[in-house]
């Protein structure tokens, strides 16, 4: 075999060897929405738009991922990414479901929502026990965390248990983004806040409260509206510092 051909077929396998670690995670992917589907009477319409979701966000992931890497495939720590992304598009497609608009629906949609949260800092210590931290594996895991925050707001929000109004909490991250598609300093990379990574755990918690059945409305929108402020104070504070600190030609940040 030349050595063309060796490089030529490794290339082949490093690009198709994503693909097929993503196709092996749509088997746990069928097989929590198939147990949700099961439980709640959902029609076969869920199934095909969990797929659908999965299949979408797997193709952001590949176009994403770094051509140069120091092995083949997603790597450990993102096959742990990936695996909550299972949990979160099976939760993702139940936003238009009526049927799991009840109290057993939403302790369902708690309860495999905090087992996807739970996992988050697995990946990250993954990555740095096996030496295979990259930005790339960052941004995979916000950009899967931020997806899930406005699912469980837009879950929220259909439970009439909070107006319309707590979509907000699900969008913070997104209008960042758009707003440095305007103003490129706002792209400049952020110094890490433990700040951030708390307002995140709040995010997610208080989204959880507000969907618990046990918790009154009026408690829910308490809550909803404290870690609104609270978040939107903390991306105020990043705005500033950027606006004050931060260079004017930036060409890609994360806010992590």
């Amino acid at each position: 075999m030349t050595t063309a051909t060796h490089h030529t077929r490794s290339g082949t396998v490093g690009r198709l060897r994503p693909w097929a670690e993503i196709a092996a995670g749509l088997v746990p992917l069928l097989v929590v929405a198939g147990v949700t589907a099961r439980v709640f009477g959902l029609p076969p319409t869920y199934l095909l738009r969990a797929v659908a979701l999965y299949l979408l966000g797997a193709t952001i992931v590949v176009r994403h991922l770094p051509t140069r890497r120091s092995r083949p495939g997603l790597g450990p720590a993102n096959h742990v990414t990936l695996g909550r992304a299972t949990l979160v598009m099976a939760i993702a497609a139940l936003v238009p479901e009526p049927a799991v608009l009840t109290d057993n629906g939403h302790w369902w949609i708690i309860a495999v929502t905090t087992l996807a949260l739970s996992l988050d800092g697995v990946d990250g210590w993954i990555a740095r026990r096996t030496g295979t931290a990259t930005a790339f594996g960052a941004r995979f895991d916000m950009e899967l965390d931020t997806f899930l925050m406005l699912v469980l707001a837009a879950l929220v929000w259909r439970s009439g248990r909070v107006g319309p109004w707590v979509l907000l909490l699900g969008l913070p991250r997104y209008l960042f983004v758009a707003a440095g598609w305007r103003w490129r300093w706002l792209r400049a990379p952020l110094p890490e806040r433990m700040r951030r990574k708390a307002g995140c755990v709040v995010q997610g918690i208080a989204l959880l409260v507000c969907l618990g059945p046990i918790v009154p409305p009026r408690l829910a929108s308490v809550a909803a509206a404290l870690t609104v402020v609270l978040l939107y104070s903390s991306f105020a504070v990043d705005i500033w510092w950027l606006k004050t600190h931060g260079p004017q030609t930036a060409t890609d940040g994360l806010r992590v």
